[in-house]
């Protein structure tokens, strides 16, 4: 199993790399980040889901809250069998399903369009609560980026989640420490963010975002809990897997060159 989580996350940050550079535009380095968390969730047995059944009554609810980082996304998407690969080409072209972030009515995968950050939490906080009024099993996952947190919505939405006891809802952040204009803790302080995440009533768990071991057995313990909803703190590296975009903020939203994107794809195929 963790070999093949690894050979999928490998193979979505090449996606990651050739959709982007192709479309000349993009958000490469957290895409790169994310991937094993993506591949972990929807190849790890994680998100209940059909790939041939979007719309499944029993499927557990994805938000992508962070929609910038929809390469990741529909790179695991295609290792998932939801879409062709050959779609991923298509990224950002006018008419095609794979737009910049989550749009509705694209994708039958994408419940809600997202992009403007701090407004998918409050969705998914709702998703869930309704799953709960309805007595219904199913899961809600938000995937969140850390600078999103700088939105007062963000906290709005914790607070909901916690007061209506929310533990069908799985929070998990991109803790890469960076976002468009620099380190996180230089333009807003988060930190402690595990303590703050808590006293807002959240069940918090802190993995590695790059150890599937840790990653799975994160993902087991929220599911777990009950009484509360859960939010991960999953520490990863913006651009991992390419020697020269590995922690530099520069590559939030920007494409590679071809000459860029054929040294990254040399990397990554080592």
């Amino acid at each position: 199993m963790l070999e093949k989580l690894r050979q999928a996350a490998r193979e979505m940050r090449v996606a990651v790399v050739k959709m982007t550079t192709a479309a000349g535009s993009g958000h490469p380095g957290g895409s790169l980040g994310i991937a094993d968390v993506f591949a972990a969730l929807y190849l790890g047995g994680v998100l209940k889901f059909k790939p041939g059944d979007a719309r499944w009554k029993g499927r557990d609810y994805f938000v992508l809250s962070n929609g910038h980082l929809n390469p990741a996304w529909y790179a695991a998407l295609a290792q998932a069998k939801c879409i062709p690969e050959r779609e991923l080409t298509t990224l950002r072209q006018l008419g095609s399903r794979l737009q910049g972030h989550p749009v509705r009515g694209t994708l039958p995968q994408v419940e809600v369009s997202t992009g403007s950050l701090g407004q998918g939490i409050g969705v998914a906080v709702g998703i869930a609560l309704g799953m709960k009024m309805e007595r219904l099993p199913n899961r809600v996952y938000c995937s969140m980026g850390d600078g999103e947190l700088e939105e007062g919505s963000c906290w709005e939405a914790f607070a909901a989640a916690s007061h209506y006891k929310l533990d069908n809802l799985t929070i998990f952040i991109d803790r890469n420490g960076l976002q468009q204009n620099g380190r996180t803790e230089g333009i807003m302080t988060l930190e402690p963010l595990a303590e703050r995440l808590s006293s807002f009533g959240l069940n918090v768990i802190n993995a590695d975002g790059h150890d599937f071991t840790q990653i799975l057995a994160a993902f087991k313990k929220a599911r777990a809990t009950k009484g509360k909803p859960s939010a991960i703190i999953f520490k990863t590296t913006m651009g991992k897997g390419v020697s020269f975009m590995q922690a530099k903020h520069e590559w939030h939203g920007k494409a590679l060159s071809q000459t860029q994107a054929a040294e990254a794809l040399k990397e990554l195929a080592q």
